[in-house]
């Protein structure tokens, strides 16, 4: 009796790893664009975080913070737009908003003292060893654990910051690239486990009385950090074109349905800009918090 053949011949075999090779063809980028949305849907739902946050802040100070930014040498020159949105929402240590802040990146008040962060904590009237300024805090208005805060001088080196100041927090986006390894304050040493950091929120407050779209926003708050990550990452970010008084800036928050004016999104309140997944401003994987 002829005995029955098992297993497969080599032609079956090639045909099912030839159906195995393209089922994986079509499974790999499709698992890409899943991580993608998904990436999106989280950078989404930080916004909304945020913008309940900011909601908050304006509720207990009267508006939003400032974005303002100013030249060298001028004192304001170390602390853009992004510095500020992270002293508003977690505080200038991370220990909540002080009433009495000057916006300074020393975290010292309007006359240069004590008055607000007192970064020395030599400020204790009561005299229970605990230094005034805790007690003064509003927020944070962010759970810390999950804000994704980073100091300036671990996302970039030094060389490129230029006034901006290294030791003052931004907020970053969930597209997270660089590793940072984070030193306990305490022991002065390395945590077990490295952090992931994306690209530093950018944050514009409107200038609610502002009659043209230059005035109501203003490039310049956060232009610093914008040429700072250029540098550091040696690509060019299309947000931080300086061409024809920065037209690409302005036409990338323009509001197309108004067609009376050139106008921008949100021009009663703030507007928010992520990086997106390739880590560069202004382009078309940015997610913000106007347009659709």
């Amino acid at each position: 009796m002829e005995r029955k053949k098992t297993g497969l011949t080599i032609i079956e075999l090639l045909i099912v790893l030839g159906i195995i090779a393209l089922l994986t063809g079509l499974l790999v980028p499709s698992l890409s664009v899943v991580k993608k949305m998904a990436k999106e849907t989280k950078q989404k739902a930080q916004f909304a975080t945020i913008e309940l946050a900011l909601s908050a802040f304006k509720n207990d100070e009267g508006d939003y913070p400032p974005s303002d930014w100013a030249l060298p040498p001028n004192p304001g020159s170390d602390y853009c737009g992004s510095q500020k949105l992270a002293e508003a929402l977690l505080g200038w240590d991370l220990l909540g908003f002080h009433p009495n802040s000057a916006w300074r990146a020393s975290g010292l008040d309007a006359t240069g003292g004590p008055g607000s962060y007192d970064p020395a904590q030599t400020r204790d009237v009561n005299t229970d060893g605990v230094p005034d300024t805790f007690d003064e805090r509003k927020g944070p208005y962010l759970e810390l654990a999950t804000a994704s805060a980073f100091k300036l001088g671990d996302l970039f080196n030094l060389t490129v910051l230029g006034s901006l100041a290294p030791d003052t927090f931004v907020i970053c986006d969930v597209f997270g690239t660089k590793k940072i390894t984070m030193i306990d304050p305490l022991t002065g040493l390395p945590r077990t486990a490295a952090e992931k950091a994306g690209a530093p929120i950018l944050y514009y407050r409107a200038n609610t009385s502002g009659k043209i779209m230059n005035a109501v926003y203003r490039v310049s708050d956060n232009d610093a950090l914008i040429v700072a990550k250029q540098q550091y990452d040696n690509r060019e970010h299309p947000l931080g074109r300086s061409a024809n008084q920065y037209e690409f800036f302005y036409n990338y928050i323009r509001d197309p349905k108004i067609s009376a004016r050139v106008w921008p999104y949100r021009p009663d309140s703030y507007i928010l800009i992520s990086a997106g997944a390739d880590g560069l401003y202004g382009t078309s994987d940015d997610i913000c918090n106007f347009g659709n």
